[in-house]
């Protein structure tokens, strides 16, 4: 049996973990919104065709926000589809997916979604095929009250009060060759600070999000970053980080360790915006909105054949079925992303419904929660108050991908009002069990309130339509507190929580 150690103290404090660092992210692509979160014909459809049975998983979920409509999506939609009578929106050929967009659901009925689930809406303008005008235009038939056209032709679609948006991302992934309207850095950057300085004359209270590189493997990575926001650094509050991580021949020890292209990734962008920032001599500092992040499986489905003659409405498009292994990575990058609070203050999800999801529906039918539904869930509910980036004694391993990896990974949050915190554990090991100690002497930890795991001695087991419960957490034995000390075992290739008081 192996023994690793976790110690932490009140300097090991990161900040305040912001909630929308638990955001998701829905895109008009395959079946997220139709047949996911919309099916009028469904027998739990509400008066307004969203999925009852959705919403309530999506609020177990914990998510707090959603970007919205896009994604390559929003790079070639022209929003103004999507609003007024239903019967008279046109149907579109929808470039980035290869399908027709119906426009059944636009920005009214998605905020209406939103706030029947809870969450914040966060929106995508299109800075691939439209521009300054476009956004600007759709920031006042959101935002303004009344008293203009579009406000006014908002409140006669049925929306009286404002849908109030207060986060903005200035297109979508504009360094990638597959965007429509793909852009050099240069030409991007100047484009974003135009489109944020004319919207902060409608709002200087908005927040706004520029692109920064789609994964670390572009070529422009690092060069992006400064070159946009040597641009837009005044106008811009945010640049954006994107990354999906998948396992590839068989190399489980790579994708459990992806985590560390994450932290790669950053640190790259903080210390970019930092530079940017020395340079100005400013004392403005450019968080990060880790605006898409996941496991997808993505080699799959690029050698899938897509017949140029067939524009399908809603296909089923990416439904990777996640593993424990999938799942344990989620648990993971969270982990990391909680080590980071301090300035990724906002995270997305990608995406919550049917595409590369953590929640699965059937037409007509019913819908599961995926493996990595658990970890996100759990996380969400118990991650509080102020991150603890602990110190840690454990051994290594060699991944192929990602260099030496450490076997335990693990953030601590504790929220100093309610005496209550929480211990988040992986265990990389594919082969042992591991015994924790965990030093919480300085959070005076008496009782453990809630310990759960999620392992399986199939790294590869799944939830499916067949077998929705196949996989689920399950209470870790034997975690106790004594004098402060928190000590459990996590079985092999696991993600484990454990609520103190």
């Amino acid at each position: 049996m192996h023994i690793d150690s976790v110690t932490v103290d009140h300097s090991a404090a990161v900040g305040p973990i912001n909630r929308r660092l638990f955001g998701a992210f829905v895109e008009h692509g395959g079946r997220s919104v139709y047949d996911g979160l919309y099916e009028p014909g469904h027998p739990l459809a509400d008066d307004d065709g969203f999925r009852t049975d959705v919403l309530d998983l999506v609020r177990e979920l914990g998510v707090t926000t959603v970007r919205y409509p896009g994604g390559n999506f929003v790079s070639g939609y022209r929003w103004e589809d999507g609003i007024g009578p239903r019967d008279k929106r046109p149907r579109r050929l929808e470039l980035a997916w290869h399908s027709v967009e119906t426009n059944q659901i636009g920005v009214d009925e998605f905020a209406t979604w939103c706030r029947r689930a809870g969450v914040e809406l966060m929106m995508a303008v299109n800075l691939g095929t439209r521009g300054i005008q476009e956004a600007l235009d759709l920031l006042e038939y959101t935002n303004h009250p009344a008293g203009t056209t579009l406000s006014d032709q908002r409140v006669a679609n049925g929306a009286a009060t404002p849908h109030g948006v207060r986060m903005w991302c200035l297109g979508n992934e504009m360094d990638g060759p597959w965007q429509i309207g793909h852009l050099s850095a240069d030409d991007y950057g100047k484009l974003a600070a135009r489109t944020a300085a004319a919207m902060k004359m409608f709002d200087p209270g908005l927040e706004l999000v520029a692109c920064g590189s789609s994964w670390t493997g572009m070529p422009t990575f690092g060069d992006w970053e400064r070159t946009v926001l040597e641009h837009s650094f005044e106008w811009v509050d945010y640049i954006s980080c994107h990354a999906y991580y998948q396992e590839r021949q068989q190399d489980l020890g790579s994708l459990l360790a992806s985590s560390m292209d994450m932290q790669l990734f950053i640190d790259t962008a903080k210390a970019t915006a930092d530079h940017v920032r020395n340079k100005r001599r400013s004392k403005k500092t450019i968080n990060i909105s880790f605006d898409e992040w996941n496991i997808w499986y993505i080699d799959e489905h690029a050698g899938a054949e897509r017949d140029p003659q067939a524009w399908p409405t809603a296909p089923r498009i990416i439904e990777d079925v996640y593993t424990v292994a999938d799942a344990v990575t989620v648990g993971s990058l969270l982990i990391t992303l909680l080590k980071n609070c301090d300035r990724v203050t906002s995270a997305s999800l990608a995406q919550l419904v049917n595409v590369i999801a953590p929640i699965m529906t059937e037409p007509q039918g019913p819908s599961w929660r995926q493996t990595t539904f658990f970890p996100f869930a759990t996380t969400a509910r118990l991650a509080r108050g102020t991150a603890y980036r602990p110190s840690i004694t454990t051994t290594t391993y060699e991944t192929e991908r990602h260099g030496d990896a450490d076997h335990i990974d693990s953030v601590i949050t504790y929220a100093e009002e309610d005496a209550a915190g929480a211990v988040f554990l992986i265990n990389r090991d594919q082969l042992n069990a591991r015994t924790i100690t965990v030093d919480l002497r300085a959070f005076a930890a008496s009782t453990v309130t809630e310990a759960i795991v999620l392992a399986d001695e199939n790294h590869h087991a799944a939830n499916t339509l067949a077998d929705p419960e196949r996989v689920a957490p399950r209470v870790l034995k034997a975690a106790n507190v004594e004098d402060g000390r928190l000590t459990a075992v996590l079985p092999p290739v696991c993600w484990a929580a454990i609520a103190f008081h």
